[in-house]
């Protein structure tokens, strides 16, 4: 179902490009584009994680399209400025980075300076330091290795039988959903409980996966790169009482303005979307003192106010599709309904 889902979702996109909706139809500002990580394509059969990914040959065509097309390449200092006037002539797009994974540096990085574009990083603090748990690779790595997996949800233990990529792809969804609805500490426990059966080494995984410190300073010292906060462990906030929370995004701030020496203005919701983040959490990242504030509510930005800024949509880039047609439909904003009055993109 989900795969027909998607198809006709596709079908929809392509019916919009030839019937020339983008050119005669484009609605908002502007749009803020999502990339989790880019690297080269591999093989493997096994790639749960592939719709988060695109590859350096394809963010390449992107930024060369998207100038094709006329828009003006922003920060998320001038994002927000152009949310709250008046709408100007020319449309924007904002290339945003969930993650700080090691593929931003090795690989991205080298694409987006050559095109010398602004893009911002949104950092969670824990993983430059060592100590994040990129658990979601865990699993990857369980699930791709083992034939049989057993683990503890809850008070029981489940035995799986995984033979078929199919039925791997399957248990990985199953598992991945059920470890986001945890608290952060039943979460940590979950995947390391996980690891020591399986001998995955969590701790190297997540520090291979994720750029350190002297990475960062690379890109801070870029005028182009703007450096945003993803909290502290990059929890899923709705798991938390609002006081840990608070303590997450205001501790993640804290801890990069120390390290790069700046006022760390902009935030990314941890996933960011509907089920990951709550209203209260939208009027928290006003206390902490964050300018802006992004999820992975799909949508487009608009101006004169219309769109709340610590609640901002973006557009998720699904590695699966390299349709530059279908991005165009969407950075046009014909394929998203319009915003109603202030506040209306919001967490349920």
């Amino acid at each position: 179902m989900a795969s027909d889902d998607r198809w006709l979702e596709r079908l929809r996109l392509e019916l919009a490009w030839f019937t020339g909706q983008p050119l005669l139809r484009g609605r908002g500002a502007g749009a803020i584009l999502r990339f989790e990580r880019v690297r080269p394509r591999w093989s493997g059969a096994f790639q749960p994680l592939r719709e988060n990914e695109i590859t350096p040959q394809f963010l390449d065509r992107a930024i060369r399209a998207l100038k094709r097309w006329g828009v003006d390449f922003l920060g998320m200092d001038e994002v927000c400025r152009r949310a709250v006037t008046l709408p100007e002539q020319r449309r924007f797009v904002a290339l945003t980075f969930d993650g700080a994974s090691k593929d931003l540096i090795n690989v991205a990085y080298p694409v987006l300076a050559s095109h010398a574009v602004p893009f911002t990083v949104y950092v969670p603090t824990a993983f430059p330091d060592g100590v994040g748990e990129a658990w979601w690779l865990a699993l990857e790595q369980v699930i791709a290795r083992e034939s049989r997996i057993s683990l503890m949800m809850g008070e029981r233990e489940q035995r799986f039988v995984v033979a078929s990529n199919a039925e791997k792809r399957a248990l990985f969804a199953f598992i991945e959903s059920w470890l986001r609805t945890l608290p952060p500490a039943e979460l940590s426990a979950a995947i390391k409980d996980l690891c020591k059966r399986y001998r995955i080494d969590l701790v190297s995984i997540s520090r291979e996966a994720s750029m350190d410190w002297e990475d960062l300073a690379k890109l801070a010292a870029d005028p182009n790169v703007t450096i945003g906060s993803a909290t502290v462990n990059y929890p899923v906030l709705a798991n938390m009482k609002d006081p840990a929370a608070l303590r997450e995004m205001t501790m993640g701030k804290a801890v990069a303005e120390a390290a790069f020496g700046r006022e760390i203005r902009h935030l990314a919701f941890p996933f960011g979307d509907r089920s990951s983040f709550r209203r209260s959490h939208v009027v928290m990242a006003e206390e902490a003192g964050f300018a802006s504030a992004v999820s992975t509510i799909p949508g487009i930005v608009d101006a004169e106010g219309r769109t709340n800024l610590r609640a901002l949509p973006r557009i998720s880039w699904d590695g699966r599709v390299r349709s530059l047609r279908m991005l165009r439909v969407l950075v046009s904003g014909v394929a998203f309904a319009p915003v109603k009055p202030t506040g209306s993109v919001q967490a349920s």
